[in-house]
This record gives C-alpha cells, structure tokens and sequence, in this order.
C-alpha cells in the first residue's frame, strides 16, 4: 500500500510517499481502508520534534513512529477475532494519536476503542476533519474550562481548526460566545453562531473593559497578564496553543495566579476517547456542529499541505483525501 513515510525529524521535505506492507490486524483491532485525514498541530510536533520534550514520547533521536497522520475516516475491511463493536463495511472515524498514528496511509489497524461509527451525514473527509480538534475543543470547554450554560465565553484562534468546533460546541452547551479572528474570518465565525466577533486586527480583546467566564486560548501571543484581566473573579483561561512562550507562562506563571486568586489559568491536552468521540459523532448528526474544511491535497500533497498549515492561516482544518 502507499503511505507517507519519514524517517528523520525536519519540515515537510523529509516526508515521502513510500510503498509499505498493509497491516494485518492482530485479534483486537480493526483493519481500516483510510479515504481522508487531516493535519493538526500534533502533526506538526511530530513531524519536526519540538518541542524537543515531545521527543521523549515520540523517539528521542529519531521518530518511533515512521507513517504521521492522526485523523481518519474510512471503511472496515477486516476485524479481529475479538472485536465485537465494529464490523467489515461499517464507515468510522477515529484519531489514531494513542494508537500508533499512521493514518497518512492506504490502510491502518487500529484498536476497536480508537474508532466510532462515522456521522451519516458528513462525507469522509468532513469526518476525518473532526476527532483530535473536535475533541480537542470539548474536552478544553468542558473539562478544564467547567463550562455552564449562560456563561460568557472567548474563543481566541476561533477561525483555526479547534477554534472553529470550540465555537460551535460552547453555542451548543448554552453560552454567549465572542470569538476573535482576523478580517477575513469575521463571516465563518457568524456563520458558525457567535455571538460577537472581534476583528483583532481593528481591536484588542484585552484592551476592552468586557470581562469573560471562561476564555479558550487556541492561538495567540498575549502575556497571560492580559488574559487575566479579560477574566470575571472565579473565571478560567485555558491555553490549548499558542506560542511556545506562552504555553511556558501557562505551565508556570497560571499555576500561580491559581493559586493566589480566585481566576484559574491553566494549559491542556486533548486525550483520544471513544466516548467523546461519539459525542461528537451526535452533535453532528444533529447539525448542531459542522467541520469547516479550507483545503483539501491528495496523499501525495501532504508535504504541500504541511507547508500551508505550518502558515497558520487556515479558516478550519486541512484535510488529505486518500485515494
């Protein structure tokens, strides 16, 4: 099968498109033929190796894992002997990120527990834009930002890829929502249902004197000081990217201003579930959350499709469609 391959950290060049051995499944995964994918940031701290702690999960000097890729949504072909929720011919979708990644390929085997059954409404590469930042974005609400309805919520980076599910899933979970993005992006975020949207390029969110429950930091450089002044007493900022420095002030400067009042800021990763993955699945059936897709390249595009997202630009995900 085709699949991309690399054998060393660096940019996209390093990636090349490489015939490999299909998988076979062992008696509890599941044999997938992949139709799409989609890039994330994990992508990217994968493929180069940094921040250089991340090596010590995904190979110190070299990438333990030779095929990227977490997304995916395809076709069961084959089930292990073991596998009870899923069959050949069901349509799923998944993210590979605690299973041996590889989904820039042809074919995977996977977990049953890494996969759910695809939403019936949305095609695969709609699917395949949705579980690591779908997830992504309920897990930081929900979780680390204790989200409840009627709270004022800020969604800053609310045009990328996690910030445009984070909009659409806290409207769904009863907030008032102000997402922040550049001109372009002012139309998608109302047509997602913001409440308000900030045009940062006209003004600063931090500059203003309205306060929120809880903001969600998904992309951005500013001082966690200015995050904490847009914060009600008892609110919560939580970083879910940004700039290196940024995630550092995160780790340390937020672990003390929670400690010494009452706003609590803080940093996150997502963690691959099934049962949040089928919440997803549901909040797309119903239409209350839709993937907004701005490119789609072909297997053999991925090192291109890597150089556009390394940009930091996209108006939702970039998604690669596996012939």
């Amino acid at each position: 099968m085709k699949a991309i391959v690399y054998k060393k950290y660096g940019p996209p060049d390093v990636l090349e498109v490489t015939e490999v051995e299909k998988p076979i499944p062992n008696d509890n995964q599941v044999l997938v033929k992949v139709h799409a994918s989609s890039v994330n940031f994990g992508n990217l701290v994968l493929l180069k190796g940094e921040p250089f702690l991340a090596r010590f999960a995904f190979g110190l000097l070299k990438p333990k894992y030779s095929i990227p890729g977490g997304d995916m949504a395809g076709t069961v072909e084959a089930v292990g002997k073991d596998v009870i929720q899923l069959q050949p011919g069901d349509e799923v979708f998944g993210d590979l990120s605690s299973s041996g990644w590889g989904a820039f390929a042809e074919y995977v085997a996977v977990p049953e527990n890494a996969l759910a059954l695809k939403p019936a409404n949305l095609s695969f590469e709609e699917a395949a834009a949705a579980p690591m930042a779908g997830v992504t974005a309920l897990q930081g609400l929900r979780d680390k930002g204790k989200i409840q309805q009627g709270q004022k919520v800020l969604i800053n980076g609310a045009s990328g890829g996690v910030g445009t599910f984070a909009v659409q899933i806290a409207k769904a979970l009863g907030a008032e929502v102000t997402g922040v993005c550049s001109t372009r992006n002012v139309d998608i975020l109302q047509s997602l249902g913001a409440d308000q949207v900030i045009d940062y390029t006209r003004e600063k969110f931090t500059e203003n004197k309205n306060t929120y429950d809880l903001i969600l930091g998904v992309n951005g450089h500013q001082p966690l000081s200015e995050y904490k002044r847009s914060l009600k007493p008892n609110g919560i900022f939580v970083h879910v990217g940004g700039s290196g420095s940024q995630m550092f002030q995160a780790l340390t400067v937020g672990a003390w201003i929670s400690k010494t009042s009452s706003k609590k800021m803080g940093t996150f990763l997502q963690r691959a579930n099934q049962k949040d993955l089928v919440i997803m699945k549901e909040l797309m059936e119903s239409g209350k959350v839709k993937p907004i897709i701005d490119r789609q390249y072909s297997l053999s595009e991925v090192p291109e499709a890597f150089r556009y997202f390394e940009q930091g630009h996209a108006q939702g995900k970039v998604v690669i469609t596996v012939e």
